[in-house]
């Protein structure tokens, strides 16, 4: 029998600078040791960008090492087209052995969606970092964005309870998330993103919202000194998400409404599609890791060269995780048929939901890839300007998986510059159909039985 009354959350310890959060939300900021818990977040927001950097710079040589340097070295002049074959197979390898044998299983299984909730301890950090790279260096269709959460977090976890030992639960729970939304902005190349990210995905609302952010902000915004610089100290500079030399949009007239439905629609389906084929997958992966995350890094090469080999165009556009070939996609849109595209949407999507179930990263850009590629095979069709198609393609597929609105409608016009000012409508009726359209396909989680329903379940029929 259960008690009438449900159990009352435990406040923080007195004297901590959320001890009086509930009462007062603007409480924290009036404590001493709030201040010391921003000037600790500002600290580590460069410490955690200067880190992401690095990151994101581990995974740009791997890549170069093996598909550039590598095959030259063996005297090739260019990658041969089976050249992904062993790298994938290898990767599977690497990634199987780190998940298995290694604490934390590698991190977040992306699947699931994007994590954010919870830094991981500091011995599960070396799993994730190896996953991690393996995947992204050698090739898998996945992002970088859930092992710098992860790995942000988890730096900015152990910090603070190395400096501060005796920190109550919140407050390392509000540092872990400073370090995490310091690595994902680092990635994204702006704290508005990464802001609206860690908003949509907070448990708390209200004014206590800004209070237990306010850490994050501080530290994204501080930690990219690192990356612009400060006085006649000049940063390491950082790659933006704005797509430049893109042709001017015009404003959008009631066709291009229209089409926003359909692309959200269809968005929905494909988005779904994979996301659930890969959790269906999953289970059989975790049961024989070490037999199926080869080959499924083995098929993901299969549908690369495919693609190589059915339109001339590179391999690359399917492996990997997106980031780096989107702008060239969105510049060069002209120069693909409507054929190549469609190929395209297939090989990049069926690898990517292989990867969803079997390797270690983030959902975000192989499904911002995804929808420009659909988006601008659409564009050929009358009525549908090419820069609104792919903009409404990349939020569809964005909300599709991850589940978050805003970012999705921020991500897909960011990247376009002052495009994107003019196609944000668009987007948001784009991103508002998919998101409804995903919720009615995917069906509610089941309730799970009680202690009380599994023994009347279990106990024989009556006479």
């Amino acid at each position: 029998m259960t008690s009438p009354n449900p159990p009352e959350r435990k406040a923080p310890p007195k004297g901590t600078p959320f001890a009086a959060l509930g009462a007062d939300p603007f409480g924290p900021l009036r404590t001493r040791g709030y201040l010391k818990l921003l000037a600790l977040a500002a600290l580590l927001g460069v410490v955690v960008s200067a880190g992401a950097y690095g990151f994101l710079q581990a995974v740009d040589q791997i890549q170069q090492a093996l598909y550039d340097d590598l095959p030259k070295g063996l005297g090739f002049e260019r990658p041969p087209a089976w050249w992904p074959l062993p790298l994938l197979v290898l990767s599977g390898v690497l990634v199987a052995l780190t998940v298995q044998y290694l604490p934390g299983n590698g991190g977040h299984q992306p699947a699931e969606g994007l994590n954010t909730k919870g830094a991981p301890p500091s011995a599960e950090i070396p799993g994730i970092l190896l996953a991690a790279l393996a995947g992204l260096g050698f090739g898998a269709v996945i992002g970088p964005e859930a092992p710098l959460i992860a790995l942000g977090g988890g730096v900015a976890l152990y910090a603070v309870r190395r400096v501060q030992p005796h920190a109550d639960a919140t407050t390392q729970a509000v540092v872990a998330a400073a370090g995490s939304f310091a690595a994902i902005s680092a990635l994204l190349g702006s704290p508005l993103i990464g802001a609206f990210l860690l908003m949509e995905t907070a448990v708390v609302a209200g004014p206590a919202l800004g209070v237990t952010l306010m850490p994050g902000l501080l530290a994204a915004g501080i930690g990219s000194l690192v990356f612009t610089g400060l006085g006649s100290w000049t940063g390491v500079g950082a790659g933006q998400l704005v797509i430049p030399s893109l042709p001017a949009t015009s404003r959008p007239d009631l066709a291009q409404f229209g089409w926003a439905l359909v692309v959200g629609i269809a968005a929905a389906f494909v988005g779904t599609g994979i996301q659930r084929l890969a959790l269906r997958l999953q289970p059989h992966v975790n049961r024989r890791r070490l037999l199926w995350t080869p080959l499924f890094g083995l098929a993901t090469a299969g549908l690369a060269i495919a693609y190589a080999q059915g339109t001339g165009n590179d391999s690359a556009q399917v492996l990997f995780s997106g980031q780096s070939a989107l702008p060239d996609l969105l510049r060069h849109a002209t120069d693909y048929t409507g054929g190549a595209l469609t190929l395209l949407v297939v090989c990049k999507g069926i690898a990517y939901c292989l990867c969803l179930a079997a390797f270690r990263g983030g959902p975000i850009f192989p499904a911002l890839f995804i929808g420009a590629a659909g988006g601008i095979a659409l564009s050929n069709l009358p009525g549908l300007p090419f820069v609104a198609a792919a903009a409404m393609g990349m939020g569809a597929m964005s909300v599709a998986l991850l589940k978050l609105p805003m970012t999705s409608v921020l991500l897909a016009t960011l990247l376009l510059g002052a495009d994107g000012v003019t196609v944000i409508p668009l987007v948001i009726v784009t991103v508002v159909t998919c998101h409804v359209t995903a919720s009615r396909l995917t069906p509610p989680p089941q309730p799970k039985p009680t202690a009380a329903a599994a023994a009347a379940a279990a106990a024989p029929a009556g006479p």
